[in-house]
């Protein structure tokens, strides 16, 4: 079995890892985080690293996913991902076996579709995302690079989500919405327009806060 190292060892990193566990197709060999952090354990997997050794390990290993979850901003997955990609390290397709993703579908590398989500037919999800459990991803919808959308989040039919963005846990967006880069669904708003300015937007329907 292919062994891979995660990036991050929080509360996405132990989602993650069940995950991983579940689809069966790599080995963790151990957990990237803070120095003062380097021996500890996440459900049972060691921390060996800190940032500052990613270059020796991309030496000695090939796979890598970044398991920092994306919240508030996605600049600290990005800052990884560009990082690591100077490496040339391969950064896998993580899904689960409880998801959907459709044959027809297209999913970018480092990317990581969690439970219970689906991936509908002519779905294409970018490079560094998190799907997370039970989001839905309907026919022909378009995901940047480096987006988490949420779950529960729904993202109807031929919606499009740009770079860098956050769609909240339950957030609905209405078939063939359009959404700038760097733009933040809150948590159970519903986007009924296209969004032209980037933002952080709540509600329903939803509006820009800041």
């Amino acid at each position: 079995m292919k062994e891979i190292i995660l990036v991050g060892g929080g509360g996405h990193c132990k989602a993650c890892i069940d995950v991983i566990e579940c689809e069966g197709k790599f080995r963790i060999a151990g957990i990237v985080d803070f120095k003062e952090k380097v021996g500890r354990l996440v459900l049972g997997y060691r921390i060996i690293a800190s940032d500052e050794n990613l270059a020796d390990l991309a030496k000695e290993y090939k796979n890598f996913l970044i398991t920092i979850g994306h919240i508030k901003s996605p600049a600290k997955r990005i800052e990884l991902y560009k990082l690591l990609n100077s490496f040339n390290v391969n950064f896998p397709v993580i899904i689960s076996p409880l998801a959907y993703v459709s044959k027809y579908s297209f999913v970018g590398k480092g990317t990581i579709i969690m439970h219970n989500a689906i991936v509908n037919s002519g779905v294409r999800v970018g490079v560094n995302c998190i799907i997370n459990s039970k989001a839905l991803l309907e026919h022909d919808v378009k995901i940047g690079d480096h987006c988490h959308i949420s779950t529960g989040a729904i993202i109807n039919g031929g919606s499009q989500i740009g770079d860098f963005s956050f769609i909240g846990s339950g957030a609905i967006i209405l078939n063939g919405v359009t959404i700038p880069a760097n733009t933040i669904v809150g948590a159970g708003a519903v986007v009924v327009k296209d969004i032209r300015e980037s933002g952080v937007y709540v509600g329903n329907p939803a509006r820009r806060i800041k």
